[in-house]
């Protein structure tokens, strides 16, 4: 892979409450404390020390849309003004595809008793504030805001598609497009610009910095001359600019007074103008945020159609079963496989989004704390992934013949992107899915995500061979597989007992199986079989079968164990278990969630396998890039 960039890492324990000073209540920074602002342009954000100018520029999205502004900050809370105010306030945030509640308290990082992070031109908002607490809450510390990209935090705060469109790589047509689109999306639409590497002489713009852009206007020279206007906002609160259409630039002598006033009229602190050439010339790319109509209801921005049919589904990819990697791999086919089908042509957009790094958010609600130290969060590195679409005519058909033929839609490399998309015009039919990570057996969980303007169905492709792929490094022991169903529910208050952590877990089915004399390898894998595309987090242990019948198997220690439980569709163990008896308890993490479920037993026997080579073609050349704003 080629052209990564350094990732920035986050400051080692700078950003405790001691290094900021005592932290202050909200009524111990300001008398008259309140949420927004009257006038919508007071509420910008401005970034403070803290290095997280990506969040702050994705905020401008809420102010794009009141309904999404209560989404994300619900309107019903009691703030200062109320009776029984208590000093909490809830936020929520799209984290892997559901909407998660954080709780936080009012009182914030302060210098002198001056809010030392994120703040608004009204600096009697708390709005921002205490929305960045809780964004920080959900990643684990503030320490762990110190750099990101603004696609996620869009994605984070809007539960929607985010658009990055370079400068760098198009050609003038394209990047004339994209600046008539943007001219029509910009009432709608949150964007942002950003710098990811500095051009000499280009000024204080600061490499790998995030800005808002506020508005987009066409002025008139004093000859006629139309000019397009990018009113752009810097979240360090000061502007930076110092070229041509500058505040105090040269080029203003181009319009009459009355028109160059008007526009200088409208900039406050930290915004200056662009002009069209120079917009091209200094910034590298531009994020633009699908417009939300409605909770999960979603507007194209190149169509105008509401994407009102969403389908999900969660997968995961595993080393030895699941983990193919990219299509310079042989293994290519031994990736999670969904199918996608249409009744009628429809505008679709298929999503692949990679388990974030912080799960700090995973539960449905927070309480309230009052001191949110900041200590190390756990940060891993995303991974390369893709995705590849293929249109087959039937349901019979052959993967190896369907996978070496040019795929209908996918990625043109693999990303370290948290999210990528496909925008695809579809007929009516049955499509192959297939995620993948670029290297072989790199583990890493996904959601699968599709919207789309016509019914859709979206569901796991089944394995129908009895022979699973083993791609590990026992691979080499001869023989063959051979595999047993189970199938079970798990019943509220009767067998759905939880995990382990839970006194209930004995009322879990136990399942027995027997391991026969001439297996060399056992491989157990547990299946989940929930309507609506609702995956529970599910694991499973293997106890030996105790010699009395009557005595419970829980009071031994597995013997193999698949665990931490995982909100995947499917999860899987190799086991070195010796031949005798065993008994499989499936789980899920919490007690009395209900659901079908399949118990798959494969056993690797000696007997001969029939060998078969198959090859994909030429090597692909993948690329992969990450920047972070600091």
């Amino acid at each position: 892979m080629k052209g990564r960039t350094t990732r920035f890492k986050p400051l080692n324990a700078l950003l405790s409450w001691e290094d900021l000073g005592h932290p202050c209540w909200s009524k111990e920074i300001c008398e008259t404390p309140h949420l927004f602002p009257e006038d919508r342009r007071a509420a910008l954000g401005k970034q403070g020390v803290l290095g997280d100018c990506w969040f702050i520029c994705a905020t401008s999205a809420l102010q794009k849309s009141p309904a999404l502004l209560h989404q994300v900050f619900p309107a019903d809370q009691c703030t200062w003004k109320d009776e029984g105010y208590t000093g909490r306030f809830t936020c929520q945030f799209w984290r892997f595809g559901r909407w998660v509640q954080v709780t936080i308290d009012d009182r914030l990082p302060c210098l002198g008793r001056k809010l030392c992070f994120s703040h608004c031109q009204d600096e009697e908002a708390f709005w921002l504030p205490l929305l960045e607490k809780a964004y920080a809450k959900l990643h684990g510390c503030y320490e762990a805001l110190w750099a990101g990209q603004v696609v996620d935090a869009l994605v984070d705060l809007t539960g929607g598609l985010v658009e990055r469109w370079p400068f760098e790589v198009a050609d003038k047509s394209f990047r004339e497009d994209m600046l008539s689109r943007m001219m029509e999306l910009k009432e709608r639409c949150a964007m942002s610009c950003c710098v990811l590497h500095s051009r000499e002489g280009s000024g204080d713009l600061g490499q790998f910095h995030a800005f808002t852009i506020t508005d987009i206007q066409h002025g008139l020279t004093k000859e006629g001359q139309s000019l397009l206007l990018f009113r752009v906002h810097n979240p360090w609160g000061r502007s930076c600019w110092e070229g041509s259409w500058g505040n105090r630039g040269d080029k203003w002598a181009l319009m009459d007074k009355t028109e160059s006033s008007r526009f200088l009229s409208q900039i406050q602190e930290g915004e200056f103008w662009v002009e069209k050439e120079e917009f091209l010339k200094e910034f590298n790319e531009v994020a633009v945020s699908f417009p939300v109509i409605e909770k999960d209801h979603i507007q194209s921005i190149w169509t105008g159609s509401l994407l009102s049919y969403t389908q999900q589904i969660y997968g995961s990819w595993i080393k030895g079963q699941s983990a193919g990697g990219s299509r310079n791999n042989t293994s290519f086919p031994d990736n999670p496989k969904f199918w996608l089908r249409l009744k009628e042509k429809s505008e679709m957009y298929l999503i692949l989004m990679q388990r974030p790094s912080s799960e700090l958010g995973a539960s449905s609600n927070m309480r309230c704390n009052r001191h949110l130290q900041c200590e190390a969060s756990k940060r891993t590195t995303p991974i390369a992934v893709g995705l590849h679409m293929w249109k087959v005519e039937k349901r019979r058909f052959n993967l190896q013949k369907t996978i070496l033929t040019p795929p209908l839609a996918g990625t043109s490399s693999h990303t370290y992107d948290r999210q990528l998309h496909l925008r695809c015009e579809l007929s009516p039919g049955y499509h192959l899915l297939i995620p993948s990570t670029f290297l072989r057996d790199t583990e890493g969980d996904f959601l699968l995500r599709v919207l789309s303007n016509g019914p859709v169905t979206l569901r796991l492709h089944e394995i129908t061979s009895n022979q699973p792929v083993e791609r590990a490094s026992k691979d080499a022991i001869p023989g063959v597989w051979e595999t047993l169903e189970l199938k079970g529910e798990w019943k509220k208050s009767n067998s759905a007992g939880g995990s382990r952590n839970f006194p209930s877990y004995h009322l879990n089915p136990a399942i027995s199986f027997c391991v026969p004399i001439n297996s060399q390898l056992v491989k157990v894998t547990l299946r989940q079989h929930n309507q609506e595309n609702r995956w529970y987090a599910i694991g499973f242990h293997v106890y030996l079968a105790p010699v009395d019948s009557g005595a419970s198997p829980f009071l031994q220690e597995p013997c193999a164990t698949c665990i931490p439980h995982s909100h995947s569709i499917e999860v899987s163990q190799i086991c070195d278990l010796a031949p005798g008896q065993y008994l499989v308890v499936p789980s899920t993490y919490l007690p009395d969630q209900e659901g079908k479920f399949s118990i798959f037993i494969s056993t690797k026997t000696e007997r001969k396998p029939i060998q078969s080579e198959e090859t994909l073609g030429q090597i692909l050349k993948e690329v992969s890039i990450i920047s972070l704003m600091k």
